[in-house]
């Protein structure tokens, strides 16, 4: 997949992946409709991200939870 170029379809592919590395229990807190390819760049920081590390802590569970909120459409 490249993910250099903004597509809905790379949006789904990294909330996707980002919902399965954080073990986001509730799924329907984070779609991918929720987002748009507006906040492509900030959302690929946050996968890249999320994919590098091995485990999150409680504080850092949180905080990209927030962040991602803050991404959503309004």
């Amino acid at each position: 997949m490249n993910l250099s170029e903004k597509s809905v379809e790379n949006v789904e592919f990294m909330i996707e992946q980002i919902k399965e590395k954080l073990k986001v229990l509730n799924l329907g807190a984070i779609k991918p409709s929720h987002f748009d390819e507006e906040m492509y760049e900030e959302l690929k920081e946050i996968y890249e991200m999320v994919l590098k590390k091995k485990s999150f802590s409680p504080n850092e569970m949180q905080a990209l939870v927030e962040e991602l909120g803050s991404l959503r459409k309004k």
